[in-house]
């Protein structure tokens, strides 16, 4: 399905040195974010304290949030477990206070407004299962980067694997980047989110390749550079039509799934739009810079003399 097709190419690669120079001072603006002010974790990640409570009625969590933000604790995470009327809090670690004081002053303030609320449970969570969740997502990530470059080079050639994990790494620093700066809290979700770049990302590098490989194929007398652009220029629609479909449910998320959701979905939405960017000017260009050649993609064979407005241009003879 299109809803508009483009009959002259865009030279998308006649731009690509000014462009991929622009993302070159993104990321190391990115990087220096992360290294000077660096990320604000959750409580999932240093530690603090778990209370799950139970009301008689459908709890309001964004009630809640205020009454224990009220205590002196802005960062604190508010959400429903099991059913309505079940709510987990997760409180940050406060100097001087421990983890009971920290329960008996929140269920205080939340029996002072609803004395039907009782307390189910309460944990510490300490600063090592932080780590351990650090360590885990940082395998996680390791891993989906090795995927990646591991599928890219068997499907297509080595050059794409390494453009497109460059470019997919480029979207993850840019968007910690974006948390490190404004001092967005960084939780398990957001992390969730960055993995789900990765591979939103790398989706939308495969159709570009895949449509390089087969426009090498129909067209021998395109220069590498041409056939960048044609492929680009032909999936525009395409790209257009799938990237707003998944930004207009990941905005639903950002304005309506409430204080949980918010982070996550402002991570896609970041990913996303840069996601767009990099395939098109960092992944492509970047195989273009490495020499990527019709060679690499398409096995020598005879064919007929090419003619972009014959459909049987470039079959084997």
């Amino acid at each position: 399905m299109e809803f508009f097709r483009i009959k002259k190419d865009i030279p998308f690669m006649k731009y690509a040195l000014v462009l991929n120079a622009i993302s070159f001072i993104t990321f190391a603006l990115a990087v220096f974010f992360l290294v000077t002010r660096g990320l604000h974790l959750s409580v999932e990640f240093t530690g603090g304290t778990v209370m799950e409570v139970a009301y008689q009625q459908t709890a309001d969590t964004g009630k809640v949030r205020d009454q224990v933000a009220a205590l002196g604790y802005p960062d604190v995470v508010v959400q429903n477990f099991g059913t309505s009327r079940d709510v987990m809090i997760r409180l940050p670690v406060q100097k001087g206070v421990t983890s009971a004081q920290q329960s008996e002053q929140v269920l205080a303030a939340l029996k002072a407004q609803d004395p039907g609320v009782t307390l189910r449970r309460t944990e510490f969570v300490g600063p090592q299962v932080g780590e351990e969740l650090v360590h885990g997502g940082l395998m996680a990530l390791g891993m989906v980067v090795l995927g990646i470059v591991i599928y890219l080079a068997l499907r297509f050639e080595w050059k794409f694997g390494v453009a497109a994990i460059i470019a997919n790494l480029h979207d993850v620093v840019i968007i910690l980047g974006f948390f490190a700066f404004f001092q967005w809290e960084f939780s398990l979700s957001v992390l969730a989110g960055v993995l789900a770049v990765l591979g939103y990302s790398v989706n939308e590098s495969v159709v570009i390749f895949d449509r390089i490989r087969e426009t090498f194929r129909r067209f021998r007398k395109l220069s590498t550079h041409e056939v960048i652009d044609h492929a680009i220029t032909s999936t525009m629609s395409r790209t257009i039509i799938t990237h707003a479909s998944t930004e207009a449910m990941v905005l639903s998320m950002f304005f309506f799934g409430g204080p949980s959701l918010h982070y996550f979905a402002l991570a896609l939405t970041i990913g996303i739009l840069f996601g767009i960017y990099s395939s098109v000017f960092v992944a492509a260009a970047i195989a273009m810079w490495l020499g990527v050649k019709r060679e690499d993609l398409v096995k020598a064979s005879v064919r007929k003399e090419d003619d972009p407005n014959d459909p049987n241009s470039g079959a084997v003879v």
